[in-house]
């Protein structure tokens, strides 16, 4: 297992914990609304750094963006194993082709 599985099955596993003794679950009590903006907070974050060129900030931006990637998506009952299912099934298939596939 990946560190990015194990990560979302702890965020799977604090779906209904105590919001008092988890930040995880704090957020997914929140509501899905929150978790996105959360999320959007942290893309922005990640895109600052990386146009700064700091290496080691944009490292750990990146690593909030996944985080709260999972946790927004744990909100909306969507999977890390979908995710992947989705990327497995794009795979070989150019990105533009890809795109205009979907319209």
């Amino acid at each position: 297992m990946t560190a990015l599985e194990r990560l979302a099955a702890t965020i799977a596993a604090r779906k209904g914990a105590d919001p008092d003794g988890s930040w995880t679950a704090k957020l997914l009590a929140k509501g899905p609304e929150k978790c996105a903006e959360k999320f959007g907070e942290e893309a922005v974050e990640a895109v600052i750094e990386a146009v700064k060129g700091d290496r080691a900030r944009l490292t750990a931006e990146a690593a909030d963006v996944l985080y709260h990637l999972l946790v927004m998506l744990a909100a909306r009952e969507v999977t890390l194993a979908d995710v992947l299912a989705e990327l497995e099934r794009r795979e070989g298939t150019s990105g533009i082709a890809e795109k205009a596939a979907r319209g």
